[in-house]
């Protein structure tokens, strides 16, 4: 009798035991990133800290590593960088693994990292909701003077998160056409590089 309480007892501990296998996770499941950078609202960057100087630290980081190492590259955000690595860094940033890019990479891999950045952004550069005034103010404006100061007004308006992005960008952008003897990026194929990240 006490030998089949036992084997019941067993029985009973058996099952439970494997519940608990069946609903924890397998250990030969990939750790699960700890933080999405690409593809998230600038807002939510902001509120989980990840910024520097109020810029997505992805962003921040690598402009500073192609305004050091990138201006004087031929074919600067025209090349392709090499996929494998550019998603190596995308999982280590993800990971809050510490990114090198001097070392971890090259120019063309950074370039292709941070349009991939601006591309996922699920609002762009320049709000949705605000690209219809935008068209409005270049359609309507008469000279160019008016369109600029239209433009520039409207700028003002966007939210501090997506304006600090855009002044940053532009910013290192007019560097790179400074270079553009040397890297063959002038203004018109910056904009039709980075023209529908910002503009969807």
């Amino acid at each position: 009798m006490n030998c089949s309480l036992l084997q019941s007892r067993a029985a009973v501990r058996l099952k439970e035991d494997m519940k608990k296998v069946v609903v924890r996770p397998g250990r030969a499941q990939p750790p699960m990133p700890c933080r999405r950078v690409f593809g998230v609202p600038l807002k939510d960057l902001h509120k989980e800290g990840l910024v520097i100087n109020g810029v997505p630290a992805v962003v921040w980081s690598v402009v500073e590593y192609l305004r050091s190492d990138g201006l004087n590259q031929e074919g600067l955000f025209r090349i392709n960088g090499n996929v494998k690595i550019v998603e190596q860094l995308r999982v280590k940033y993800e990971n809050g693994e510490q990114v090198k890019l001097s070392e971890d990479c090259d120019v063309h891999s950074a370039a292709s990292l941070l349009k991939l950045f601006l591309r996922e952004m699920p609002d762009g550069v320049i709000c949705a909701a605000m690209l219809p005034r935008f068209i409005q103010v270049y359609q309507d404006s008469g000279s160019d003077t008016q369109r600029e100061r239209g433009l520039k007004e409207l700028i003002k308006e966007l939210p501090d998160t997506h304006y600090a992005l855009l002044k940053h960008i532009c910013y290192f952008l007019t560097q790179v056409v400074q270079h553009h003897t040397e890297n063959k990026m002038n203004v018109y194929n910056l904009a039709t590089v980075f023209g529908p990240s910002c503009f969807r």
